[in-house]
């Protein structure tokens, strides 16, 4: 029995595992801890959640599992009582533009379920009602009337339609109607109608005369038949109102006309509409999206702004993609336009007129006559059709077939919001139809927790409570269920392509709390990360319900409460790579803090602990202000950012840190020192630009995608390496130049694995398998450039050497010894220099990222912008981090640093804490000061969390 509570794990040995034993309880929240690189990943996902993922694949039929991905056998002996795994990581985000948040995590679904059932169309030019009726619904309504009541029926045969229409008045006449009423006259058939073919016009058929009494109803259903059968559904009542007042002698309120309609459609402009449905409400139908976008709520386009980048230049320089190159065709194109028309291409840019800037950014549909055309040997008299800079970047790119090219031609280009529907993704009749008193795109744009009010305070019929229970029942819970993971500043029509890792493993967190499943085991990936602490103890709430519910969970995870509040912890260790992949503790958090081999119990017990700077520095007198900051949710704020400091912008999740940093501050200071990039719009000015004159931004996106990448070629060490090869005696004698070199180009690598070092086999149904190659034997490189060697090592050879064991090898070397060392520097020395970008934690890949630019020279005006540096960091590696972060502050650079960790908050010179919470809520200045001002701060979350950890 005791075999059925616990997950057995015998000679676990994937990557740097050490033949490990373990045995994790079952249905308890369970965390590996260790420094970055220990072998936490390695444990819980590549070989418990591989594991028992390759089992439950297994178990299905052989026509199933070929359309499954498959896992690799992970290298362990045995492992017993598994549960069916499910992974949450950070590396799942799709970026699939029509995936957002709603539709990840099915609450768009049930929306358009709701919505499709139980909607109420609304026309989209007048508002008014629109609804299928019946005959027998229209009968009942016009027996309504009063007494007496003389009314017409008439049928609309012609709606704002130009033309003479006497084809249309001769076929009436011949099927026996005698009237009709021609914009709003009433005519005989046989007079002799004349029509301005030029105007529009509306045309009804009188088809029957009536008084309102009782008996009528035969008659009338007949003539309401014609009618609607003449006019594709339509009946026009025209009531006469004067003669029913006269005659009741009362003040009688009735409507002059009624309009009934047997289809979906505007009775007034015909504006028509499907039988709702949910497909009426995807995006991603062509049924629902609109025709422009094609329910992307966007479009790719050039950007004006980034193809004059700089409006101070000349012409001929202005147009960026243009004057990269030298391009003497588009530049002779620019010189016989302007020289037709009237303008200088020496002038700068913003001294051109308005009409010339867009003449020549959008052209003309004109054509436009040049006198003479220095691209043809100065051709003189012809028309040209000139369609504008914009149009020529488009067909080119259309055209463009090589992927570099296309790459390059990118960087001009932006996701404009579709002017058709405002970035709303559907078709106007589809936004006017309404649950309640608010269409669909009403609750999917405001964030979650205004949704959720929207969805409590909807105002339905009793059949629509009726018929949207269930759904709404859903929609509410998983609203919920995002609250509880501290997302209710994200909308539903978020794309998931801009969220960052942990906010996207939130929300499939919260998506399997939905499902409600019992028995599983889960495996999540730092869950916590870009959480603020407050939003971090929701998280947490979140994960011990998940547990309660008979799950076990497995969380690899560096956050102190995740670890503290944990029913059991597994600490790997002792430290990364070939010295780590050892437990070095397991139980309860007393277990732990007794470990004395676990660099993870020595800051949680206090006998290491990182430290708080004595005294703050006071900087370099110099200041940035950013004036007017009004991009996303930000409030037009005025923010000083204190230059020769460590500072950090600090605030609850979504209360708008990285909009500041990465949006408006970055691009400006970009702009000021490249001219290649626009000045941010949503920002007036920025003050002291003068005094940075480099600026280097480090943030969380990977450093490759394919095997190929790797830190030495990421980093430029490589080059480097590859030019000492081939400085040898022996290159010099064979001629190899340094692309001899280069697992990339043809030339020195193996050509049967393409440089390589492994073919991949596909089998199908199975997994693919990666077999060593038989010619290169795994080394990458053909046999005559493995006859080069440097110290007796060939280029193979270091590639598979340690980072470590690279400085000895290239002591010699400054170029090359300098940016090893920023690697060991930042904790990453056990790393393989050929070591594959995908097989990079997330945190290794971020340090590597930082290390590569820690390596470039700092000028001592240099201004750092990092990103949650801390992402996938232990103690013992933020230790290491702040000691390098506060070394480079004390040269004279400036770092700004969003983040969440409070080490790195106590150790900063300055804090700008955004808030008070996240969105529309978000986006003010809370507070700004030393830490120890922030914790004195009532109103500051960050000041909250900070008091305690300084006290």
């Amino acid at each position: 029995m005791a075999d059925l509570d616990n997950i057995r794990i015998r000679g676990a040995r994937q990557h740097n595992l050490k033949n490990i034993n373990l045995e994790l309880p079952r249905n308890k929240l369970i965390v590996f801890t260790g420094v970055s690189g220990s072998g936490k990943s390695s444990l819980a996902f590549d070989t418990i959640f591989a594991e028992g993922q390759r089992r439950y694949v297994e178990s299905l039929s052989t026509y199933a599992r070929q359309f499954l991905g498959q896992l690799d056998k992970p290298e362990v002996d045995t492992i017993e009582g598994l549960s069916p795994a499910i992974s949450i990581d950070q590396k799942s985000t799709s970026h699939n533009p029509r995936s957002t948040v709603g539709t990840v995590t099915e609450i768009y679904d049930y929306l358009r379920l709701l919505f499709g059932r139980a909607g109420t169309p609304y026309c989209p030019i007048c508002g008014h009602s629109i609804s299928p009726q019946t005959i027998d619904q229209m009968c009942d309504r016009i027996m309504e009337l009063p007494e007496n009541t003389r009314f017409q029926i008439l049928s609309p045969v012609a709606r704002r339609k130009k033309g003479t229409h006497k084809q249309l008045l001769s076929n009436l006449a011949s099927q026996g109607f005698v009237r009709v009423r021609v914009n709003g006259e009433i005519k005989e058939i046989t007079d002799n109608i004349q029509l301005n073919k030029n105007q529009y016009h509306n045309i009804e058929i009188v088809v029957d005369r009536l008084i309102k009494k009782e008996g009528i109803e035969e008659r009338l259903t007949d003539s309401l038949r014609t009618c609607l059968f003449n006019s594709e559904g339509l009946a026009l009542i025209t009531i006469n109102t004067e003669k029913v007042i006269q005659e009741e002698k009362i003040a009688i309120k009735l409507p002059s006309e009624l309009m009934f309609s047997e289809n979906f459609s505007c009775p007034k402009h015909g504006t028509v509409m499907e039988e709702l449905s949910p497909r009426l409400f995807s995006f991603n139908s062509p049924y629902g999206a609109c025709p422009d976008c094609h329910g992307l709520g966007s479009l790719r386009k050039f950007s004006p702004e980034l193809i004059i980048p700089n409006p101070y230049s000349p012409l001929y320089a202005a147009i960026a993609p243009w004057s990269e190159k030298n391009n003497s065709y588009y530049l002779s194109l620019l010189y016989s336009i302007g020289k037709s028309c009237g303008f200088d291409i020496q002038t700068p840019w913003n001294e051109l007129t308005k009409e010339q800037q867009d003449f020549v950014l959008y052209g003309s549909d004109e054509p436009i006559w040049l006198e003479e055309d220095s691209r043809f040997n100065n051709r003189k008299g012809y028309y040209y059709n000139f369609k504008g800079v914009l149009a020529i970047l488009e067909r080119n790119y259309s055209e463009i077939s090589s992927e570099n090219m296309k790459q390059k031609m990118e960087k001009y280009i932006i996701e404009q919001t579709c002017k058709s529907c405002s970035g709303k993704r559907l078709k106007p009749e589809v936004l006017s139809v309404k649950l309640g008193q608010y269409n669909i795109n009403e609750l999917t744009s405001v964030s979650i927790d205004k949704c959720l009010k929207k969805i409590e305070q909807l105002e339905l019929t009793q059949k629509q409570k009726i018929i949207g229970e269930i759904a709404l029942k859903e929609i509410k819970n998983r609203l919920q269920f995002l609250l509880d993971v501290g997302l209710n500043y994200l909308t539903l029509d978020r794309g998931t392509a801009t969220l960052s890792g942990g906010e996207a493993q939130r929300i499939r967190l919260a998506t399997q709390i939905g499902s409600g499943l019992t028995g599983v085991l889960y495996v999540l990936d730092e869950p916590s990360i870009g959480l603020h602490q407050r939003d971090n103890e929701r998280l947490l709430k979140t994960l011990q319900n998940l547990r309660d519910l008979g799950n076990t969970l497995i969380v690899v995870e560096h956050d102190e409460e995740t670890i503290r509040i944990a029913d059991h912890i597994v600490d790997i260790g002792p430290l990364a790579g070939i010295h780590g992949g050892i437990i070095t503790s397991q139980g309860n958090l007393e277990a732990l803090l007794n470990s004395k081999n676990s660099l993870t119990a020595d800051y949680l017990s206090g006998r290491r602990i990182i430290k708080k700077r004595e005294k703050r520095r006071s900087g370099n007198g110099a200041i940035l202000q950013l004036k007017n900051c009004h991009a996303n949710n930000l409030k037009n704020l005025n923010v000083s950012i204190p230059l020769g400091k460590l500072v950090t912008i600090t605030g609850v999740s979504g209360s708008g840190k990285s909009t500041l940093i990465k949006r408006l501050l970055y691009p400006a200071l970009q702009n000021h020192l490249t001219k290649k990039i626009p000045f941010p719009k949503y920002l007036s000015e920025v003050k002291g630009l003068e005094l940075i004159d480099k600026v280097i931004i480090i943030d969380q996106s990977p450093i490759g995608r394919t095997p190929r990448s790797n830190p030495v070629t990421y980093t430029g060490i490589f080059d480097s390496i590859r030019e000492l090869f081939s400085q040898t005696i022996e290159a010099k004698a064979r001629g190899y130049k340094p692309g001899q070199f280069s697992f990339n180009v043809k030339g020195g690598r193996c050509e049967n694995c393409g440089g390589q070092g492994v073919n991949m086999i596909e089998m199908n149904f199975l997994p693919d398998v990666y077999v060593q190659c038989e010619v290169c034997k795994g080394a990458r490189y053909n046999r005559e450039t493995l006859q080069v060697k440097y110290k007796g090592y060939t280029i193979s050879d270091i590639l598979n050497v340690t980072i470590e064991e690279g400085l000895q090898i290239f002591e010699n070397i400054p170029r090359v010894i300098n940016k090893l060392q920023t690697l060991v520097d930042v904790g990453l020395g056990y790393l393989k220099l050929g070591q594959s970008a995908p097989t990079l934690s997330g945190g290794e890949a971020q340090r590597v990222k930082l290390a590569s630019e820690l390596s470039r020279r700092a000028t001592g005006k240099t201004l750092y912008l990092i990103d949650e540096p801390t992402t996938g960091l232990s103690f013992y590696d933020i230790h290491h981090l702040l000691n390098i972060l506060q070394r480079l502050v004390d040269k004279g650079n400036s770092i700004v640093v969003i983040e969440h960790n409070l080490d790195v908050i106590k150790c900063s010179d300055w804090i700008i804490d955004l808030g008070p919470e996240g969105g529309d809520e978000g986006g003010n200045i809370i507070a700004a000061g030393t830490p120890e001002a922030i914790a004195q701060n009532l109103q500051s979350y960050t000041g909250k969390y900070l008091k305690n950890i300084l006290d």
